[in-house]
């Protein structure tokens, strides 16, 4: 029987900076040698938006020039219009994430338009893609709640997944992006998503705010999503949605899936070396438990007394 894989991409260079001050280019190598060194097959890099919106990610023409000497990576970088997907597809990315809020308080928060706006924009981008044969994740932000409008519903998560696929999306992301759904939601969500996309590949993007991440991952997981999002240390947060903290940590997400027989490739004891390299450039720790733990028990010998 062959082993269940669960593709982990690693986020930690884009979801995981963008809350923090700039890294200087020595800090932003030292990170991303340490997430290379995971085993991580994909990584979202960087992203291509307003440096005045989100100055931690200015840096992402050098970030782009920088990850070519691991071309064994699939590295991806995150868009919010048209004019970033072109510079993101200049710079030599092929693996393109655009976002599209469901709901409209979060897609005004976010990009200054509102969600159909933001719809109408997926086909030209899928275009630009596509004409240099790369892939187009649509990522749902906002996919069962938004801090502004409230609870999402299914029916219009699903409405907009279905005009992503339409207008040329490959992948349609689920984004959990305030970290408040529980897996019951999330399995409703996945199966009526899959119902309207048939053959569309899903993936999830959860945040931990309110400690529902992994359960909810997990819950994805059994669903049949096999490509999940996560960032080491558990940094990360969208500036844009008050109240919203860091993404699943990867170390204890690959604790939790290899330890259940489910192979994703990644070392967790590399995952963790990368995670307090991250609090280290950072100054300040991550919302991980694994790493305050220690990763898996090792046993000591019993004492004795003589």
């Amino acid at each position: 029987m062959t082993e269940p894989v669960v593709s982990i991409r690693e986020v930690a260079p884009r979801d995981g900076l963008q809350l923090e001050k700039p890294l200087d280019r020595t800090d932003k190598a030292r990170v991303l040698e340490s997430l290379v060194a995971t085993g991580a097959k994909r990584i979202e890099a960087t992203a291509f938006v307003s440096p005045r919106a989100v100055p931690s990610m200015a840096d992402a023409e050098y970030v782009a020039e920088l990850v070519t000497q691991w071309p064994e990576i699939e590295w991806s970088a995150l868009v919010a219009s048209v004019g970033g997907a072109e510079r993101a597809i200049r710079a030599g990315f092929r693996t393109i994430e655009y976002v599209v809020s469901v709901a409209d308080g979060h897609s005004q928060a976010n990009v200054r338009r509102s969600t159909s706006e933001s719809l109408d924009l997926v086909g030209r981008i899928a275009e630009l893609v596509h004409e240099v044969s790369g892939r187009c994740e649509v990522i749902l932000a906002t996919a069962w709640d938004c801090p502004f409008d409230g609870r999402t519903s299914t029916d219009r998560t699903v409405q907009l997944a279905a005009g992503a696929v339409a207008a040329g999306a490959d992948i349609i992301g689920l984004g959990d992006t305030v970290g408040t759904v529980v897996p019951g939601r999330v399995t409703t969500t996945i199966d009526a998503v899959r119902g309207a996309v048939p053959g569309t590949p899903l993936a999830v993007h959860m945040h931990n705010t309110r400690g529902t991440g992994l359960a909810s991952t997990w819950a994805a997981i059994e669903a049949g999503v096999t490509m999940v999002d996560a960032s080491a240390g558990g940094f990360g947060g969208c500036p844009f949605a008050p109240g919203a903290t860091g993404n699943i940590a990867t170390e204890e997400l690959v604790y939790l899936l290899e330890d259940s027989g489910i192979s994703t490739g990644l070392d967790l004891d590399a995952v963790m070396r990368a995670a307090r390299q991250l609090e280290t450039v950072l100054g300040h720790p991550g919302e991980s438990q694994l790493l305050r733990a220690g990763g898996r028990l090792r046993t000591r010998p019993p004492m004795t007394v003589s």
